[in-house]
């Protein structure tokens, strides 16, 4: 045999060993240290829609702010809202009137009313997130204890305007029959002012304006999106992992983690929820399921969402990391303390560094 023929040999003896290690390292990896480079930055995105119809006549923020719990994003033209509350006191005075009972009080009280329970609606919605992301420990259990604090302190002052309305109302007199005249103009003017508050909307919790469009004359309607809200107070990562390497993947995994706007710097994680179910893309017709015509010779593999937050919380989230930017993630399945979870470990921190690169 030629010496050519045993160099052949010996090349490809040595490429089929390769190809046959990276196989090896392939599944292996896929059991004990699952990786992706096609994770994303997720976070709580809101399109606001006003609760009343109108057209904007002022816009209070500029994409890219900042925004507080309650602060005014945009407004609209309340000339209507205006009308309609003097109106339903009108009302509601005429009402009144009947029974000689003073209008004053019940109309002081019923704007009371008014204005405790839109503070306590705001307050439930930026309570609720607030508990949510305590619950995740993206948020610390004074936090918590805090927003359960404020909501109970909105809903007595809610109760206790109530309570007030309600005496004034009684003060007609219980036996009198037009008081269902007063009940219902007191109704229309709850409205009327509620109509008059919502002109305004405001900002749900702490966030962010992001991709702002809205004009001054625009006209908007509720559940019609006006302007994009991000809450800032929380945001995690989403990586799809092929169902072959959930096998060994289980909460509470340990994960590294690298952001592509932050090349070279490592971040540590861990496994928060694995999603039950995704759907497959089937079709119906004529109330049967569609047979699905396959063009390649090996049908793709479906990936699986993996649920994944910083270790530490949001104190530990780089500003550079924005929603929807890209991530890459290595779950230690099999803990960080063996010989497949080092190698990994090494390449996936050479992968952060390349992302300077691209």
């Amino acid at each position: 045999m030629s010496n050519s023929n045993l160099s052949a040999k010996k090349l490809s003896l040595t490429i089929f060993s390769l190809f046959l290690l990276v196989l090896f390292w392939h599944v292996v990896t896929d059991r004990m240290a699952p990786s992706s480079s096609r994770g994303a930055v997720k976070a709580y995105v809101t399109q606001l829609s006003p609760k009343v119809a109108g057209q904007v006549t002022q816009v209070f923020v500029h994409d890219g702010d900042m925004v507080a719990p309650g602060q005014p994003l945009f407004a609209l033209d309340d000339r209507v809202y205006q009308l309609a509350v003097k109106q339903a006191e009108n009302q509601l005075a005429s009402a009144i009137k009947s029974t000689k009972a003073n209008s004053a009080a019940i109309l002081s009280s019923q704007a009371s009313v008014n204005e405790a329970l839109v503070n306590l609606e705001n307050i439930k919605t930026s309570t609720s997130r607030t508990l949510a992301l305590a619950r995740r420990n993206l948020l610390s259990s004074a936090r918590a204890d805090d927003a359960k604090a404020e909501l109970k302190a909105a809903q007595a002052s809610y109760e206790k305007a109530k309570a007030s309305l309600e005496s004034a109302i009684l003060a007609l007199g219980a036996d009198d029959d037009r008081n269902l005249e007063v009940q219902a103009s007191r109704l229309a003017l709850e409205k009327a002012q509620l109509d008059l508050e919502y002109a305004t909307v405001t900002a749900p919790t702490q966030g962010v304006i992001t991709n702002l469009s809205l004009a001054i004359g625009q006209y908007v309607a509720p559940k019609n999106p006006a302007l994009t809200f991000i809450d800032s107070r929380g945001a995690w990562i989403s990586v799809d992992l092929r169902e072959n390497q959930l096998g060994n993947v289980s909460v509470g995994d340990k994960v590294d983690i690298a952001y592509d706007a932050v090349p070279g710097e490592i971040f540590k994680g861990e496994v928060k929820a694995i999603a039950w179910g995704i759907d497959p893309g089937r079709s119906s017709a004529n109330g049967l399921q569609k047979n699905p015509s396959f063009t390649q010779w090996f049908e793709p593999a479906r990936k699986i969402p993996v649920h994944i937050e910083l270790t530490g919380g949001m104190e530990q989230w780089p500003e550079a990391a924005k929603a929807g930017g890209k991530v890459n993630a290595l779950i230690y399945a099999e803990g960080d303390s063996n010989i497949v979870a080092w190698i990994s470990g090494i390449i996936f921190c050479i992968q952060s560094y390349i992302s300077y690169l691209y």
